[in-house]
């Protein structure tokens, strides 16, 4: 005889949903803790997220001068040395770290933005659409981009992150956009794209539904590779002198250290001149130890397996 079974149990089909259809942020966690080169990475983003919000939070507006601490060497005190004023290296590069990271992610999103849409829609609809789209592409990417950007810094006004991002990501989506219309190419012709049109679904719905989710992949990954890019490349317009010093960030500490302190040339100046750059090195460490989990989040093949 079969005993009844209890209200509270929940049906059989549900346990086997909830089991094998984990959240994405379940899986995502699963994902990253499967290797510890992922952890590392995950832990450096996380670090220099928080630095570049709550930092300066952690320092006053004006940084502390100490005439007697000028060069003074790494020490418990001074875990990075001091600059040419006393001032502590570590907290110059926090309190940078926020213009430096949030231009690179403004950056990242404008480019991942615009070069998924126009990848998209010139990939799937064709005709004249992809002629006009591509020809503007080729002409982006037919301009140097950094040569572009110091010619952009006398005209524009980059005191802010936003404005920063903004003239990064409008110069850098050129290869993301060709990238996605050549993999929205071959996924259109797929059956299972046939069989969405047959349907009668909209093309939104077969662009958002079922070509972005197999370019995902791709595009989470060139997100954190063009905020990489982005980063140097506002740190080398800085560094350069061709955008004025109204913040502090990482390019400006690497000017002053090489055109002002001597850093070049003087073994006291180094670690002002080293602190910035090892900002920069672990950051995209990071960045790099991540990029396998990241296309294992947004890669159902990899899912799959």
């Amino acid at each position: 005889m079969a005993l009844p079974a209890s209200k509270l149990d929940p049906p059989v089909n549900q346990l086997v949903v909830s089991k094998s259809n984990p959240s994405f942020w379940t899986s995502s966690w699963r994902i990253i803790v499967k290797k510890p080169g992922r952890v590392i990475g995950f832990i450096i983003i996380l670090l220099y997220i928080f630095m570049g919000l709550f930092g300066p939070m952690l320092y006053p507006k004006q940084l502390p001068i100490d005439p007697n601490a000028i060069y003074a060497p790494i020490s418990w005190k001074y875990p990075l040395g001091t600059d040419f004023e006393g001032t502590s290296n570590l907290a110059l590069v926090i309190t940078g770290a926020r213009y430096v990271l949030f231009a690179a992610f403004m950056a990242a999103i404008f480019t991942v933005v615009f070069g998924t849409v126009l990848g998209l829609v010139s990939g799937y609809f064709l005709g004249f659409s992809d002629s006009v789209i591509m020809r503007i592409t080729d002409f982006i990417l037919t301009i140097p981009s950094f040569p572009l950007l110091v010619v952009l810094s006398t005209v524009w006004n980059f005191g802010q992150p936003v404005a920063m991002g903004f003239v990064l990501g409008i110069t850098g989506w050129g290869g993301l956009a060709r990238a996605v219309r050549s993999q929205t190419l071959s996924l259109r012709e797929r059956g299972f794209i046939e069989a969405a049109r047959s349907l009668g679904l909209s093309p939104m719905h077969i662009l958002m539904r079922e070509i972005l989710p197999n370019v995902g992949s791709y595009i989470a990954m060139n997100l954190l590779l063009t905020i990489t890019g982005s980063i140097y490349a506002e740190v080398g317009l800085f560094f350069l002198g061709v955008v004025p010093f109204q913040v502090n960030n990482w390019g400006v500490m690497l000017n002053l250290a090489v055109f002002s302190a001597g850093a070049m040339s003087s073994a006291q100046a180094l670690p002002y001149l080293l602190s910035p750059m090892l900002a920069l090195l672990i950051l995209t460490l990071g960045i790099v130890l991540f990029l396998d989990a990241v296309d294992e989040m947004f890669n159902p093949r990899l899912k799959e397996v």
